[in-house]
Order: C-alpha cells, then structure tokens, then sequence
C-alpha cells in the first residue's frame, strides 16, 4: 500500500499526528496507530494543541495521550484562557469516589475480626464473605484501576519502566493471588493458610488503587495551580476591541479576530488592546505590569503602547501593530511556558537515579519474596506475597519524577508575575552559582535617556551652529547620544540639515558631511585618529567628565570647534540595588564604551567594584571571556544591540525588557519592567528554586531509601513490625502530595 495515495491532488490531504508518512487524500485511519488523520495545511488557529509531559519535555505530541516515559497524562504547551476542562482530573475523581465507596466495606470485611463490635465471622460464612470481598474489590481493581495496567502495560512495551509498572504489578499479583485463593483455594500449600484458611488480600489490591487514586486526584490538582501565574497574565488583556472602520464607524470585535494595522478606539478607563501606535489624542497609560513604574506614562500621537496596559483619563485613536501571538503579553507567556518544560542539568540526578530504580525495586521485590520464603514464620508464601507487594508499592517513583519539574514550573511562573522571565531552567540554575556580574552603563545603570547639557564653542562658530551641524550628522544614527542632540535641536526649532558621505566609527564617534562642510562628533579617540586637536577644550571636558556627562567633541573642516555634553540620569534605584547585589555575594563591574573620567564618576556614586571604560562592542564579549577563564560564574545585563555577544558569551546573559530585540534574543533572561531589581529577583528566585529542588530530592531519597527496607520487613525480627501495603500505598501517594505542595510554597516566595 502506498503511503501517499495520488488519485487527487487537488483534495485535502490527511495525515496522522503521529506518523506524519501516512498521508492520503480523504479523513481515514493510520494504518500504524489506528488514529484519526488530520487535515494538512489547516490555519494556525484550527490546528491541534501540541501537548508534552511535564518531566520529560521532550515527548510531544498533537495528541492528548499518556508519557511514554513515565505514563503521566501530557498537558497543553501552551496556556489560553479558553474553558479548562482537565479530562484526566474529572476522569481520576470519578473513579476515586466509586473506588472509595467499594473499598470501605472491602476493609471492614477483612478487618471485622479486629473489630468487636462487627463479629461478621458468626453472622456470615467466611467463603461468602470472601466472595463478597471478591465481588466488592473486582471493579475497584479492573475498571477504576484500569488507567495504572494501562500504563503499566506501556511502559513495557516502551521499555519504560516508571511507577505505574510497579503499581500494575503489585495490584495485579496481590488480586490475581486473591482471585485464585478464591475461586480455586485447594491448589494452595499449607504455606499460604491461615488457620487451615488461604488468605486473600482482595482489602490490599482494592484500598491499594483508591489510595493510588487519590494520589493522583490530588497531584492533579496541585499541578493544574502552576499554570495559575501564566493564566493570570492572560486574564490581563481585555476580552473585546473597539474597531474603526474605513467609513468612520466602529464596532466592539473579539481580540482575536484582530488584524495588524487595524484602527482602534480606547476609551478613558479601558484596557489597551494590543500592541501599536497611538494615531489621535492624548492620554496617561498605566504600564506598571510591564514597567513597574507606578505613575502613569504620558502618551501623544507617535507614542507605543502596550496591550494589557490601562489607559487613563484620555481617550485615543491607535494602530494594532502586534496582535494575536505576536504581543508582549502573548510573547511572555509563550517565553515562560517553554522555560517551564526545559530541564535543569540537576534533573540529571534524578534521571540516572530513576533509569535504574524501578529494574532495582523489581528484585528488590523478589528477594523480599524469596526470603519471606525461606525464612519467614508460618505462613510463610504468605508474608512473603504481602511483603514484596509492599517494596512493590512503596517505591514507586514518582516523588523522585516529580521533584525537579514541580519546583521549576512553580519557580517559573513567580518569576513571570514579577517581570523576570527566565528561557531555560539551566539558566535558572547557573544564576544561583553566578560570582560576579557585568553590567552596561547605558540603559541599564543609567535611564537610557540623555540629555544635552552643556554646548562649548570658540569663535568660528555659534552655540546653535554648532548644535545644528551636530544633530543634523546625528539623525541618523539611532544611538541614545544621537538622539539626545536632535532633540535638543528640536526644542530649539533648528532647521537640520541633510548629511551626506556618513560613516560611524564604533566605539568613537561619527563623521560626514553637512551643507558641503566636513563635520566630525565623537570622543577623544576619534579625534587623535583625525589628528584633530582639541586641548583648548580639554580642561573644561575633564571637568564635565568627572560629573558624570559624555563630552562629544566637535571638528568643523579638521578643525576643532567645541564639544557638546550629555548627561544620562541614573536610575532611581541604582545605588540601593547594588548595594543589595554586593549583600547577594557579587562583584559588580561596569563596561562601558564611554570614557573612563565618566565611568569612574558614576562607579564612585554606585559603589562599583570594577570598571571597563572606552571599551567597544566587540570586546564585551572578550572581557566575559577573560573573567570566564579566571574561574568567575559570569553575568552579564545589557539592553543594546552591542551587548549581543556578551550576553551569549556570558554564562547567564540578562536582558532589559526595555532594550532591544536583539538584546534580549541574545539573553537567558529576560527583566521585563527594565529595572535593576528584576537582577536582584533573579537571583533570589534562582536561590529559592534551586533550594526547594534540593528539598525534595532529599525527601524523595530519603523516603525511597527508608521506605523499601521497611516494606521488605528488616525490622520484624526484633520488633515484629510489618508494613501493611495499604499503609505503603498511603505513604506513596503522600509522598508525591508533599513533593508538590513543598513545590508550590515558592508561589509564596518573597522577590
């Protein structure tokens, strides 16, 4: 048979999820899997959701299904507001409470000859009470524990073995056992009677799955709440948009069927749309879930706006720019969701670990049988069966499967609600071992907005001359300084001129032409390699340097006229939250392209530790390097396009959510209100993610370890003390209950 049927070309072509070979003109079944096919080429938005396992994220399907790997229920890679129905959670209730409801009697039946109050013995024969038990226990075990056989059944034929393989196999030995003692008890030796009585365990395998299943209830639950963080982002954007049309009416649409380029209205009070540009009127927009900044921005025609963020007590006309996926918001939550399923290098532990656990807890299991055995009392096949179905039961490893993956969702998701996303969990993991940070000047200590402070001129030419022939070489350049001395211009109403033959020297300056006039603007570098003098300004630069300004010197036809001085604000709180990095253990070093006079003055102010002054953009990356082979966990924050390559260099690259595209592309992690505590948050949440991973992969060592020697019965010799597979069920399930719970305590955790 062909895999590709050609009798039309022009029908719809299905092909399977799955096995994407299979593919034929016509809805059908795979011949591989036996599952739907699905329509090619269908829009984005009618596409199946992908779905993975949240500890191993590298199974991902378009199907909702089982994990080969540990046979949990995969879960949607991507978060939406849409109705959340959790099949899987509904599925495991259901099944729960009617297990629960038969079990009880089950338990009381098997313990009632412990119990005065309930002589059954006298009222009932004991065959009828154990075909009662049998009865009671066969739809606990076949119908409500037939999801734990299923995937127990998989994980065999994965070669896979997880703790559904251990919970299938001691279930399904201690009824099969049961079933057999019932209905056929004379094949049973004397070794398995309990006063001339074979014992059954029907209370063992039927209490067994409900605790199981409660289990499952609730790490179900728990696990749906680490997507709470993300969902609460979601609920941020507004659920409709005003849109204009061509002929001037409007009409309120669906935020997704949106359209870049559409015109919108935003009225006073409303929540912007999505990303754009404002086109008419004014307003205060309230940013403070991007930027922090708690005071309203100011917003005129021209000004980006972002989606989620509350518009004030203006009203404006806007341009859609990024709707649907390609929004901040939608991009944040895309960011965190991917993180979230990436894996920390210590997940490696639990990994090796969990590789040969189960193959170990099998003979484990045997040897516990073997010898109950031989040694045990009388009856001795018996203590032995319940013995190895208690090492069975109790080792299931799933505490130590979950410990890891649990504690990064969490992690991720609190470092989202705070602005700080983090791409990667090794990332994550790296930032708590980082000794020394990196920092760039502008943008990241600093505002990121100079200002023209100061103009110095001779007599070959006016201040305002002098300012006009600069920005107007300037206005093309999109660097801050640049920017700052068009501006500057602006206000002065200076009619700027068009530069010609412009060519920018990185790391020093600019040089062109004006109105048929050589022109150059840069630093003194710039100006020694033009073998342009400027020592009558010298003493003057000096002095603004030492205040903290970038001096740009200006040469009018190879002669020197003056310099401008730009002064970029440092930000608010710069100083305290060094002062915090130094407490968190770090050593700060500040490098920066500007002059070292500027460096030093604003590294006396903060307190830095180190500086790199006049450095260009291609040596960021090498002083990363240089630091990285004297030893030092190097960080590195940035916003420019010149950070780029140290931020990939260094060993967790942070970008300023106010920076670049290519800035934050570049980097681990994003801060996304553009603020020096998202650095400081960073590091603590690293600190607190990393200890509570350490916490539970010590309880789930530590229960494992001291679990299956209890359960194999070392301590009946001296103390007669036997674990009941009940109980080893109850303590299983509790152990994978407080691994989450122990998880979701970062939820809480102080940034």
């Amino acid at each position: 048979m062909s895999r590709m049927n050609e009798t039309t070309t022009d029908a719809q072509i299905y092909t399977c999820p799955m096995h994407p070979e299979v593919q034929q003109a016509g809805p059908g079944s795979c011949p591989d899997c036996g599952m739907a096919l699905e329509a090619m080429g269908l829009p984005a938005a009618t596409r199946r959701t992908e779905y993975t396992c949240p500890m191993h994220p590298e199974v991902i399907t378009q199907v909702s299904s089982d994990c080969p790997i540990c046979g949990m229920a995969l879960e949607p890679t991507v978060i939406d507001l849409s109705p959340v129905v959790n099949v899987e959670l509904d599925d495991m209730t259901r099944r729960f409470w009617v297990s629960a409801a038969l079990s009880l009697p089950v338990l009381v039946i098997a313990m009632s000859d412990l119990i005065p109050s309930l002589p059954l013995q006298k009222a009932v024969s004991v065959s009828n009470l154990v075909w009662i038990q049998l009865i009671l226990a066969t739809p606990v075990v076949l119908w409500a524990g037939l999801p734990f056989f299923q995937r127990g059944w998989a994980s065999l034929i994965y070669r896979k073995l997880n703790m559904f393989t251990l919970i299938a196999t001691g279930v399904g030995v201690a009824y099969i056992y049961s079933l057999f003692a019932a209905l056929v008890p004379g094949i049973f030796p004397d070794t398995f009677r309990v006063e001339g009585a074979v014992a059954v365990y029907f209370e063992a395998a039927a209490v067994i799955t409900t605790l199981v299943l409660l289990g499952q209830v609730l790490e179900l639950r728990a696990r749906s709440r680490t997507s709470g963080a993300l969902r609460a982002l979601l609920d941020l954007s507004p659920k409709m948009a005003r849109r204009l049309d061509d002929h001037g009416g409007e009409e309120d649409i669906p935020l997704d069927a949106l359209l870049a380029g559409n015109k919108l209205r935003v009225r006073p009070g409303e929540k912007v749309p999505v990303d754009g540009v404002i086109l008419e009127g004014e307003s205060a927009v309230d940013e403070s879930m991007v930027t922090g900044e708690s005071m309203p921005i100011k917003k005129t025609p021209g000004s980006q706006v972002i989606g989620a963020t509350v518009n004030g007590t203006g009203g404006f006309i806007m341009r859609a720019d990024r709707v649907g996926s390609e929004s901040l918001l939608a991009q944040i939550v895309l960011m965190v969701s991917e993180a979230q399923r990436s894996r920390a290098p210590i997940q490696r532990v639990a990994d090796a670990v969990a590789g040969y656990f189960v193959p170990i807890v099998i003979v484990a299991a045997v040897f516990t049988f073997v010898a109950w055995s031989v040694f045990g009392p009388e009856p001795r096949l018996a203590f032995a069966l319940i013995n190895a179905v208690a090492v069975l039961i109790i080792a299931c490893p799933c505490a130590l499967g979950l410990a890891t993956p649990m504690s990064i969702m969490v992690g991720m998701g609190r470092g989202a609600e705070t602005g700080v996303l983090i791409k990667n969990a090794e990332a994550l993991e790296i930032l708590e071992r980082v000794d020394t940070l990196i920092v760039d000047k502008t943008g990241t200590l600093t505002e990121g907005k100079p200002r023209l402070t100061t103009i110095i001129n001779n007599e070959q030419i006016t201040e305002n001359e002098l300012l006009r022939l600069s920005a107007s070489l300037e206005r093309g350049s999109e660097h801050p300084l640049a920017a700052a001395l068009v501006a500057a211009a602006e206000e002065k109403n200076l009619q700027l001129s068009k530069a010609e033959d412009f060519f920018a020297v990185l790391g020093k300056g600019v040089t062109g032409r004006v109105d048929g006039r050589r022109v150059a603007l840069g630093n003194a570098a710039l100006f020694k390699d033009l073998d342009v003098f400027v020592s009558e300004f010298q003493d003057r630069a000096e002095f603004l340097e030492k205040e903290g300004a970038t001096v740009m010197f200006v040469a009018l036809d190879d002669a020197s006229v003056g310099f401008v001085a730009v002064a970029d604000p440092i930000k608010k709180n710069a100083e305290y939250t060094i002062r915090q990095l130094h407490e968190e253990g770090l050593r700060i070093v500040m490098v920066t392209g500007d002059n070292a006079r500027t460096a030093e003055a604003i590294a006396h102010k903060l307190g830095i530790d180190e500086i790199e002054a006049e450095v260009l953009p291609q040596q960021k990356a090498e002083i990363v390097q240089r630091l990285q082979a004297e030893g030092r966990r190097v960080a590195m924050a940035g916003d420019g396009v010149n950070d780029a390559p140290a931020l990939a260099q260094a060993d967790v690259g942070m970008a300023m959510g106010s920076g670049t595209d290519v800035a934050i592309e570049s980097a681990a992690v994003t801060l996304v209100r553009g603020d020096l505590q998202g650095i400081v948050q960073a590091r603590r949440l690293s600190r607190a993610t990393m200890r509570n991973i350490r916490q539970n992969l010590f309880f789930a060592f530590v229960y494992n370890g001291l679990g299956v020697p209890l359960a194999a019965g070392v301590l009946f010799p001296w103390f007669e003390i036997l674990l009941n597979p009940m109980i080893a069920s109850a303590a299983m399930s509790l152990s994978s209950v407080s691994v989450i719970g122990n998880a979701l305590r970062l939820r809480n955790t102080a940034l």
